[in-house]
């Protein structure tokens, strides 16, 4: 990739972390709402929803689970979606254009499914308006989705042919990621244990998905802000999308985005974006699984150095385990277990703790417990829990 300037300009990792820390609000949580921290940090992981509310929480002072909730499902600021990666997200509501816009133009990935399984190009078409016809004014669970989607469709769509944790779910739901991305779908409250979907038009009517080209463009300078400097391939795998696509998006923004170093290896900014944070690298957090930071921060091996890689990467995945962050790199595990309102937290260093870190660790225990509106009782040890499959 190119850039017109010729001046490069140089930043330490301490300059990076500090800068990654203090715009996801880690350094010093900020004063606002859910759903602005969750534009912040370009969407926050809700495959375990108690990890996204945690998630919120530790970046927006005095925010509850209750908070994020209320956000969810009160006041529908922030909406339950399928988002980067095709994993299920929180997003801000106000922003669904935005993230339809860019996810529905993504490049068809490799369909891992035996060729009888998969859905055809026009079958995929086909569910997805089935899908947008019968969320647009109702919720339904996935039983009550699949009844309407077959009767819209055709029996084919219901042929038992996915694999799902043992047992083999129906051809359509192949595109329930596309529907999402679309603006077809989104997530409901529960019916009761029951997982219910429906259409994001309901709480943002008249919502349409913003131009692709616009939206993909916005997506990568929201992307460099929150986790920059980085490298088209890092956004590539952040958004799960192909490598030469991503550079030569990239390169089709070139004049808005500037070449840097850090400790001799380049990667991209914002054009202009190059001041380090107001303040140093600091603070112990326990971050929860699948949390946006380690996540979406790269490369690996300086986010998760040394015996960090080996204890909190799954097969150099990051967020299947939870991970204690001082100064803004991995330094350990931790679990969570919970009891009514007892929060057992076991916290595993990878190196023993300074008496100013313990004292943090103390007391990010007790902002978890506050978040989560339990009791934090906080042991240091060894975790035994294998990672977030």
């Amino acid at each position: 990739m190119t850039n017109q300037s010729t001046v490069v300009s140089r930043l330490s990792w301490s300059d990076v972390w500090g800068r990654r820390l203090d715009r996801h609000g880690l350094s010093t949580p900020a004063r606002g709402r859910p759903a602005d921290a969750v534009a912040a940090m370009c969407g926050a992981h809700a495959q375990v929803l108690s990890a996204a509310e945690l998630s919120v929480g530790l970046r927006v002072a005095g925010v509850t689970r209750s908070d994020v909730r209320q956000a969810l499902w009160g006041e529908r600021s922030l909406i339950k979606t399928y988002g980067p990666r095709g994993t299920v997200h929180l997003l801000p509501t106000r922003d669904l254009p935005l993230w339809t816009g860019a996810l529905g133009a993504l490049p068809a990935t490799a369909n891992s499914m035996s060729a009888e399984a998969r859905l055809t190009p026009e079958q995929t078409e086909e569910v997805v308006a089935a899908i947008a016809g019968a969320l647009a004014d109702a919720e339904l669970t996935i039983d009550e989705l699949t009844a309407e989607v077959a009767t819209r469709t055709g029996p084919w769509a219901v042929d038992p042919v996915v694999p799902a944790f043992g047992s083999m779910a129906p051809r359509w739901r192949q595109a329930i990621p596309l529907a999402a991305h679309r603006g077809a779908l989104c997530f409901g409250p529960n019916r009761g244990r029951k997982v219910t979907y429906t259409s994001p038009q309901r709480w943002l009517p008249g919502f349409q998905p913003a131009p692709p080209s616009a939206a993909l463009a916005d997506l990568v300078r929201r992307y460099l802000h929150a986790y920059g400097p980085a490298t088209p391939q890092q956004f590539a795998q952040w958004l799960s999308a192909p490598r030469r696509w991503a550079s030569q998006l990239f390169d089709s923004l070139a004049g808005e985005l500037q070449r840097v170093e850090v400790a001799g290896s380049a990667a991209w900014v914002c054009a202009g974006d190059t001041e380090p944070a107001p303040v140093p690298p600091q603070g112990v957090r326990l971050l929860p699984y699948f949390d946006a930071y380690p996540v979406g921060c790269h490369p690996r091996e300086r986010l998760f150095p040394g015996p960090a890689a080996q204890r909190a990467l799954s097969g150099g995945q990051a967020g299947n385990f939870p991970v204690l962050l001082i100064d803004g790199v991995v330094a350990g595990i931790w679990h969570l277990r919970r009891s009514g309102r007892k929060l057992n937290i076991t916290v595993e260093p990878l190196a023993a703790l300074t008496v100013a870190e313990r004292q943090e660790l103390d007391d990010q225990a007790k902002r978890v417990g506050e978040i989560l509106e339990g009791e934090p009782l906080l042991t240091i040890g060894t975790v035994s829990i294998g990672g977030h499959a």
